[in-house]
């Protein structure tokens, strides 16, 4: 007896909802990337063999090089609410567009009597502006103890934590510049702190 031949149809798969999750997950992705800032002070780091990631709230930068130090804190509240406490340390007035302009910077390397100059710059010249860095010496008034200070006070206040503190260091920086960084942390009992360092592969 002859066997019957099933006639071949071809398969379809609907890929519609394939489509929708991978659409989904592209905009997650886009939403929740966080676009890297553009440094204005680019530095070499040293590098290591041990891989930690570091943490994204509640944490404070010090970038030595080129014989200038930077400051940046994360968050924008933060950022507003140190400006204020150091205007008010410094008898300067800061107007909200101001305050609202310095908020958006993740670090500086401006004295705070040039502050508001640099502020009242556009993007494009705070860009070319040449920032000399935050004065710094191991003494209790330097602007650099003061703004650690007021970042910590600010993060206690309105986050109820404690700031956790970096020093991003160039490769080739000479260790006393440093060491001035650690001073001020350890006249402020931060004992504990974290160096960034680049993976480099063993």
């Amino acid at each position: 007896m002859a066997r019957i031949k099933i006639p071949r149809k071809s398969t379809a798969i609907d890929m519609t909802a394939m489509c929708d999750v991978a659409f989904l997950l592209l905009t997650f992705f886009i939403l929740t990337a966080k676009l890297k800032q553009e440094e204005p002070l680019p530095v070499d780091t040293p590098g290591s063999t041990t891989k930690q990631l570091f943490p994204d709230v509640d944490v404070a930068t010090v970038t030595v090089g080129h014989g200038k130090v930077f400051f940046g804190v994360e968050g924008q509240d933060i950022r507003r609410e140190a400006l204020t406490a150091m205007g008010t340390k410094y008898n300067i007035t800061f107007t909200p567009e101001e305050a609202t302009k310095f908020a958006l910077l993740p670090t500086f390397g401006v004295p705070i009597a040039s502050l508001k100059q640099y502020l009242g710059l556009s993007i494009e010249d705070r860009k070319k502006f040449a920032q000399p860095g935050i004065p710094v010496d191991t003494t209790n008034t330097s602007e650099l103890f003061n703004w650690i200070h007021e970042a910590r006070v600010a993060d206690a206040g309105l986050r109820n934590k404690a700031l956790r503190f970096a020093i991003k260091g160039d490769s080739h920086q000479e260790y006393p510049d440093v060491k001035k960084v650690i001073d001020i942390f350890q006249k402020q009992a931060i004992n504990k702190f974290s160096l960034i360092t680049s993976l480099k592969t063993q």
